[in-house]
């Protein structure tokens, strides 16, 4: 054979066989403890939280019982982001997760992005999560004289120290808590539909679809009040792709991922948008408030002064799983970025129980500084820190659907194989996500008030995400 045919030879087999697979050295050293009923209620625990518990009574308050509507559609854009990062996780299980994946099929910029904006997302949802308790605290009339910020700084305190021991016992931890949440929400329900059957009175009102037509129908407001709460529903799904990120600490993820992420379609079904439903048909929605959770507003005006004790206790438990998946979640992702260079380099160490000690307390860190708030502006610190994790929670699921977009191409240059579990209607599944992902940044911007404020702090963001890059680049090249 001669030389030119050798050389093209070479040509071909460069571009035809298979690159190896994307290895990350964040990865090391974790150990797989996480058995597949911890991954499988960490699933439901990220699509159950603060948004449903808490959050529900001022939306519904806001844009009436077409609530639904908003947690419908979020809903099934929440599905498929995680079923775009669960085949990810099948192409190669990561405790990095998204930021892994960015950086294989963005580079070290894209991933120091994604990385940085998650921290955002966790560090303010964090700050929310303690504000949740403090709230929840003080509806029992002997924590009132206690001053929110300390509450706040206890809840801190007992997460933290659970994470710090080790991933056995951050599952464990989250499998209970999200027994008690769907339990809570399984029993909530039967008892509204057995008040609904009875047509037993609820402060005056006789339960059932007629209260959703004599007070003003499904959009009682016009359909605008039901478009600017969208912004607060993605909130409530935030914590979906946790998911992904526990993958990484999970014995065959390739049996136990697929089933975890398919069962959130019908939780999201049955949970949210039927609690809302069930919510509109026993009480007018002008009975529900932000002070206070929908539930415990219910269950407090049957006459079963107790009832309302129970569930609100049960709202606190979802506030503390949130902040138990936060400190969690951003320990593995600064790990992952440490590894390369673009976090600080004490946020890579892991303790002799293979936790990443260094990445929690970071977290843990800037949600001291939440307490902080909740010191300052008691009343306001919710409300504030919710819009700037929405707009991390939009930069993380429409870097997921970038990162799926960008793995498709690769797919159909043959270059990667795409597992059996697919996101289904790829590239226009992706698109149209991504879409809706900017669409939901509009209506922030159109909602006016914090909302808008948040929009307007994007340039600052991006500037501090610029600034950043340029700070950390020579050591990100260094480690290659």
């Amino acid at each position: 054979m001669s030389e030119q045919s050798l050389r093209q030879e070479e040509r071909r087999q460069q571009h035809t066989e298979t690159p190896p697979a994307h290895i990350d050295a964040g990865d090391a050293g974790y150990s797989k403890s996480l058995k597949a009923r911890h991954v499988n209620m960490i699933a439901i625990g990220g699509a159950i939280g603060t948004g449903l518990f808490l959050g529900a009574g001022g939306r519904l308050n806001d844009a009436g019982p077409s609530l639904f509507i908003a947690y419908a559609v979020c809903g099934v854009f929440a599905f498929l982001v995680v079923r775009a990062l669960g085949e990810l996780v099948l192409h190669r299980p990561s405790s990095g997760a998204f930021v892994s994946y960015a950086r294989e099929f963005l580079g070290e910029k894209g991933a120091f992005v994604a990385g940085w904006m998650y921290f955002l997302n966790w560090a303010t949802t964090g700050i929310a999560d303690i504000t949740a308790v403090a709230t929840y605290t003080h509806y029992w009339g002997m924590f009132t004289d206690i001053p929110q910020w300390v509450i706040a700084l206890i809840a801190l305190a007992v997460v933290l120290a659970v994470n710090l021991i080790s991933v056995k016992i951050f599952g464990e931890l989250e499998f209970w808590f999200a027994i008690i949440k769907v339990g809570a929400l399984v029993t909530f329900m039967a008892i509204g539909i057995f008040l609904l059957v009875t047509r037993h009175p609820i402060d005056g009102n006789d339960p059932g679809p007629a209260m959703i037509f004599d007070h003003g129908g499904v959009f009682p407001h016009g359909v605008l009040p039901m478009l600017l709460v969208i912004q607060g529903v993605i909130f409530a799904y935030a914590s979906v792709e946790l998911v992904g990120v526990a993958a990484g600490e999970t014995e065959n993820p390739e049996k136990i991922m697929p089933k975890a992420i398919n069962s959130i379609m019908w939780r999201v079904a049955l949970f949210y948008v039927g609690s809302v439903v069930l919510l509109s048909m026993l009480m007018p929605f002008t009975s529900y408030s932000a002070d206070q959770s929908p539930f415990v507003t219910v269950l407090s005006n049957i006459g079963v002064p107790s009832a309302g004790g129970v569930m609100n206790l049960v709202v606190l438990t979802a506030a503390m799983s949130s902040l138990n998946s936060g400190l969690y979640s951003t320990g593995r992702i600064l790990r992952s970025m440490a590894m390369s260079g673009s976090a600080p380099k004490f946020t890579g160490v892991m303790s002799r129980t293979h936790v990443p000690y260094g990445g929690i307390l970071l977290t843990a860190f800037f949600c001291v500084l939440g307490v902080g708030l909740n010191y300052v502006v008691p009343s306001k610190a919710f409300e504030i820190v919710l819009n700037f994790a929405a707009i991390g929670i939009l930069s993380t699921w429409a870097m997921i659907m970038l990162c799926h977009l960008l793995f498709w191409r690769r797919s159909r240059a043959g270059l990667v194989e795409r597992p059996g579990y697919r996101l289904p209607g790829s590239p226009y599944t992706e698109i149209v996500t991504i879409g809706f992902l900017a669409s939901v940044l509009v209506l922030m911007w159109a909602d006016g008030g914090p909302s808008r404020l948040t929009v307007m702090a994007l340039p600052a963001i991006v500037l501090a995400l610029v600034l950043g890059w340029f700070g950390v680049r020579n050591r990100v090249a260094g480690r290659r």
